[in-house]
C-alpha cells in the first residue's frame, strides 16, 4: 500500500516563510512525477508545484520566484519551500504524486494524495 504523508503547514504572518514535506513509503516500483496542490475554502484543488522523475519542475504562475519545489536524496520526498508569502496562499495543501506501485494496478496521473495540510497566512 503506497502512503503520502504530509508536514509542516501551520500559522504564519504574511512575508513569512514555510517548508512542507512530504515523504512516500510502501511498495513503490517507480515515482513518475510528485507535488504539491492547494484548495483554498469554496475553490477548486489547483497545481502549486511539480516535478517528474526526468527531473522537469513545473510552478503555477502565482507562486514563481518565491515557492521551490526540491526532491530528498531518496528520491520519495519533496519540500515545498515557501518564502514571501501571501493571505491568498492560504490552503489546504496536498501532496499528490504519479506512483507506479509493486504490485496492482496502475492509472496513470496523480493517483495517490496525502491528508492534506493546512497553511494559513494572516496577520
Amino acid at each position: 500500500q503506497v502512503q503520502l504523508v504530509e508536514s509542516g503547514g501551520g500559522l504564519v504572518q504574511p512575508g513569512g516563510s514555510l517548508t512542507l514535506s512530504c515523504a512516500a513509503s510502501g511498495s513503490i516500483f517507480r515515482i513518475n512525477a510528485m507535488g504539491w496542490y492547494r484548495q483554498a475554502p469554496g475553490k477548486e484543488r489547483d497545481l502549486v508545484a511539480t516535478t517528474t522523475n526526468t527531473g522537469s519542475t513545473n510552478y503555477a504562475d502565482s507562486v514563481k520566484g518565491r515557492f521551490t519545489l526540491s526532491r530528498g536524496n531518496a528520491k520519495n520526498t519533496v519540500y515545498l519551500q515557501m518564502n514571501s508569502l501571501k493571505p491568498e496562499d492560504t490552503a489546504v495543501y496536498y501532496c499528490g504524486a504519479d506512483i507506479v506501485p509493486g504490485s496492482g494496478w496502475y492509472e496513470d496521473g496523480i493517483n495517490y494524495w496525502g491528508k492534506g495540510t493546512l497553511v494559513t497566512v494572516s496577520s
